[in-house]
């Protein structure tokens, strides 16, 4: 972005991202239809895109179906039932009473899975990301976090269910891939089982100041993938 004064590389960047935008086409249903934990990586890169809004997408984590962090293991309910239809809609649910979090439905109807989006990079739309976010700056902290993607895209529990590849509303789009990506724990579950606190399903753009913390519990993801450092 041209108002950021961080280093140069990450002008070019975000140069680069605007220059592909147009260039953009909405991803099909059947992009979404494979297993969370491979599709987590492959959303780095793309673009979210509400209104004037447009974010690329930095870091993720993967909820899987028999993981005791992710809330299909309480079955379908009104809550969760978006989370168990087909990939490719949105399963938005408040945390702490107060943030909107987004998640991407993965895989197939009845599966319940989701990658959850924990943080973005501006690309376009920044006057209304900080009015939304009710916050000036354009740096990092503005959008490292699941709770602020969800203020930044105005989002509530409405957009649920809400099917992003179709035009209009609230669209994935296609987008460049990161040069490299990080693996670590998710953040947050203490509660779960020790194998799915420890398993690293949270993933990153390396060497992007975008990303939440903790950021030393990441490492590099091995070329061949994320099911090489994990437990089927």
């Amino acid at each position: 972005m041209e108002r950021r004064r961080e280093g140069e590389g990450e002008v070019k960047l975000g140069l680069v991202v605007r220059r592909s935008l147009s260039e953009s086409t909405i991803l099909p249903p059947s992009f979404f239809a494979s297993d969370s934990l491979d599709l987590a990586p492959r959303l780095l890169g793309k673009l979210l895109r509400r209104d004037d809004v447009v974010l690329r997408i930095t870091e993720v984590e993967a909820y899987r179906p028999n993981d005791t962090a992710c809330h299909g293991r309480f079955g379908v309910t009104s809550r969760t039932a978006p989370l168990f239809g087909p990939g490719g809609h949105a399963y938005v649910y408040m945390c702490y009473g107060m943030h909107m979090m987004l998640n991407l439905v993965a895989d197939n109807v009845g599966v319940g899975a989701a990658v959850l989006i924990r943080s973005c990079e501006p690309v376009s739309g920044l006057a209304t990301i900080q009015q939304r976010r009710k916050n000036t700056t354009d740096k990092p902290i503005l959008l490292t976090g699941p709770g602020k993607i969800g203020q930044a895209l105005g989002l509530s529990t409405k957009w649920s269910g809400h099917p992003l590849y179709e035009p209009g509303g609230l669209e994935l789009l296609n987008g460049s891939s990161p040069e490299g990506i990080l693996a670590g724990p998710r953040v947050g579950i203490s509660y779960a089982s020790p194998e799915h606190v420890s398993a690293p399903w949270r993933f990153a753009v390396a060497g992007c100041p975008w990303v939440s913390a903790p950021r030393k519990t990441l490492t590099t993801l091995a070329a061949t993938g994320p099911r090489t450092i994990i437990k089927a």
